[in-house]
């Protein structure tokens, strides 16, 4: 943790007096984080000192680290000891927010898998390379609950997209985290596209990701290739055909 400079006495901040005040406090305080002026641990000054610095109310100034804390960009703690603290987002968080942007945006099913088909398949050799014996017992896992879910009549989309965002962790890069993160409504929507052409097509599929796994678990680049090609293919011609 870095060592937080004093923001009470010689203030960072601007006064603000436009309308959406909120707004702009919180694209001043990102904007602060990206120059390096404010860092992950340093603890923002509390709401007295930050409305007198950027001359604005407390409700704006509490709506702004509302803001703030729902974007994963601060953590608030109670006690003596608490207050506002900079963050570092996780994938899971930059992810989650791209994918709420995604899913606003006309993507359709088609579109989506053929997205998944370039990335999934780009990423593969680092996953070879990367995947740690804890990432082969974590897909695994995935493997024999999907198997589970299967047997029980349960099978659901998201338990297939759970076992490839869990593949995607495997390259250990969070900006590729991030990414297979941000796909996940359009995942979803493919999946749910590809299942409604083909109801049995969780037994098939979950057959797949094992086979995946032990390629992985071999080091055979092009074995994981031309499954999860196969895979992704099939899941294409069968949203293919919900479409025509």
């Amino acid at each position: 943790m870095s060592s937080s400079p004093d923001l009470t006495k010689a203030s960072i901040f601007n006064p603000v007096s436009i309308d959406r005040a909120s707004h702009v406090i919180v694209d001043q305080i990102k904007q602060l984080i990206r120059d390096g002026s404010l860092q992950p641990g340093d603890r923002l000054p509390n709401e007295r000192d930050l409305c007198q610095q950027l001359g604005v109310s407390r409700v704006t100034v509490r709506e702004a680290l509302r803001v703030l804390e729902a974007n994963g960009l601060i953590q608030v703690r109670l006690g003596a000891q608490g207050g506002s603290f900079l963050t570092t987002p996780s994938p899971e968080m930059v992810g989650d927010n791209l994918a709420h942007l995604m899913s606003l945006s006309p993507i359709t099913a088609s579109a989506a898998i053929e997205a998944r088909q370039i990335f999934e398949l780009g990423i593969l050799p680092l996953v070879i390379e990367r995947t740690t014996d804890d990432d082969l017992a974590e897909l695994r896992a995935l493997v024999d609950e999907a198997r589970a879910s299967r047997e029980a009549d349960d099978y659901s989309a998201k338990t297939s997209a759970a076992f490839h965002i869990r593949l995607a962790a495997c390259t250990h890069n969070p900006a590729l985290e991030a990414l297979m993160q941000s796909f996940h409504g359009p995942l979803l929507t493919s999946l749910l596209e590809a299942k409604n052409a083909a109801p049995s097509m969780g037994t098939v599929g979950v057959q797949e990701h094992e086979s995946i796994v032990d390629a992985i678990a071999d080091r055979d680049l092009a074995r994981a290739q031309e499954i999860l090609s196969v895979h992704l293919e099939r899941t294409a011609r069968r949203i293919a055909q919900t479409e025509e």
